[in-house]
């Protein structure tokens, strides 16, 4: 059987009193990831086909994120969920299969609930299903109406609820399944006859009762899973969840996460078992970290891929890579495209750009390297700079084997450093250095006898005779 979803990603947020007027609600982010990203997750571990996802306010950004995982149908109205269904009816209307509909800020669904509202959907022999949930207190919510013999026969919503009617405790989650040919027939029938002159998708349950179709409910024993998106508030809620429960799998895989409620992972990172990661560390994006690492604490990687055996300490990682048994940090900060191998080590307070350093490399701290190429066993002193950018184009450094780079020393690119070389401290390499050389661009030291006394005396002869003139003044 065909399986098809419609998510719902129309609304502005407004609560989320965000001051960007193009940004839908939608494109908000946990874990580094849009809400809406969750939802298609979660409708492809369930199988589904084919998704369309009706967008509206930030149509542009909202489509950016979806990518080429499912087809977009823009709402140009925003005039109920009804008319929201109605506009991806270019796509699915008239098609054998079975459609969800769900709201595109339902981040904390999971994939085995939503295959298990399929199943149950197919299983039953249903034209159309309700995801339901027993809440003790309502408000809010629209309320489920069922018959004497305990069939659904509408949804009421809250502000159109009598008084009886709002003493009901099983709601509408905002999650249904239906027979796709009904579904795009019916959507026509639904009048906007409520409070909010609104063409509401849940009318169409009378639709299908009127009809003599057969509809069931399916109640969802965590209610949590079906909380919405409305303002930050509950946007921070969501993403403590998250960090929940991405922790937790981790921790049952073999990977020590010390302190838990300080730690955050993003839902596409990978770690392997006996990894130890330490209080306030971050991995996002791609990230992918191999076997027994230690990362943390108070590290920062994202789009990151680590080897086995390797320490990160205090370090700020992104679009990274780097074999196995190196050492970083602490305060080590990466840009795009750099690139470490093996028993490397680089520390407190270097930053690297696009650099590539082979086996063995050490740069223990208070460095630049940008553009460049580094060779095995290279030594990088204190202080050192690859001088990279010239005002409008970046250009390259390339450093041998087994050479030593004194403290302090500038190499102006584009330029070469040839195996087994070596730069006096503080030169400013501006040539070529070849094979067994030692670079020297320096000036001669000069001593000045009574050079203290002569510059202290002229500095404040200077100093007198400027308050002086201000005085005159």
């Amino acid at each position: 059987m065909n399986k098809y979803g419609v998510i719902l990603a129309a609304g502005k947020g407004t609560r989320m009193r965000s001051l960007d007027v193009n940004k839908s609600k939608v494109a908000f982010e946990i874990l580094g990831k849009p809400l809406v990203g969750y939802v298609l997750d979660s409708l492809s571990y369930a199988e589904v086909d084919n998704t369309v996802v009706i967008t509206g306010f930030g149509r542009e950004e909202t489509e950016k994120i979806v990518g080429d995982r499912a087809k977009c149908a823009e709402q140009k109205e925003i005039n109920g969920t009804a008319k929201a269904v109605e506009a991806a009816s270019g796509y699915l209307s008239g098609k054998e299969g079975t459609t969800i509909v769900m709201c595109g800020d339902t981040p904390l669904i999971r994939g085995e609930t939503v295959k298990e509202l399929f199943d149950y959907h197919i299983k039953n022999g249903n034209d159309m299903t309700v995801a339901t949930m027993i809440l003790s207190n309502p408000t809010g919510y629209g309320r489920i109406l069922r018959s004497g013999d305990d069939e659904i026969v509408a949804i009421r919503e809250h502000k159109d609820c009598a008084p009886n009617e709002l003493a009901i405790n099983e709601v509408n989650s905002g999650l249904y399944i239906f027979n796709n040919k009904l579904l795009f027939e019916y959507l026509s029938e639904i009048e906007p006859n409520n409070a909010q002159h609104e063409y509401y998708l849940t009318d169409i349950v009378t639709i299908f009762k009127n009809h003599k179709n057969k509809i069931g409910a399916f109640v969802v024993e965590d209610a949590e899973e079906m909380s919405g998106i409305n303002d930050r508030k509950q946007l921070a809620y969501a993403a403590k969840v998250l960090q929940n429960r991405i922790n937790d799998k981790w921790m049952l895989n073999g990977v020590t996460i010390q302190d838990p409620r300080s730690t955050y992972i993003g839902p596409e990172v990978t770690i392997e078992p006996d990894t130890i990661i330490a209080p306030n560390t971050s991995i996002l994006g791609n990230s992918k970290v191999g076997k027994g690492n230690i990362v943390g604490p108070n590290s920062y990687l994202l789009n990151a891929v680590i080897g086995d055996n390797n320490k990160v300490l205090s370090s700020w990682l992104t679009d990274f890579t780097c074999g196995n048994e190196n050492e970083i940090g602490p305060y080590t900060k990466t840009r795009a495209g750099t690139v470490l191998e093996n028993n490397c080590r680089v520390g407190n307070f270097v930053e690297l750009k696009d650099a590539h350093f082979h086996n063995g490399v050490k740069c223990a701290h208070l460095t630049y390297i940008g553009d460049a190429e580094v060779g095995d066993k290279t030594n990088i002193g204190c202080g050192t700079i690859t001088a990279n950018y010239d005002g409008f184009n970046k250009t390259r450094t390339s450093i041998g084997k087994e050479c030593f780079v004194g403290s302090g020393t500038i190499m102006v690119a584009p330029i070469n450093l040839e195996d087994q070389t070596f730069t006096a401290a503080g030169s400013t390499i501006t040539k070529d250095v070849k094979t067994d050389t030692m670079a020297i661009a320096r000036a001669r030291q000069v001593d000045l006898e009574h050079g203290y006394t002569t510059f202290r005396a002229k500095a404040k002869a200077k100093k007198e005779a400027a308050l002086a003139e201000k005085a005159g003044k």
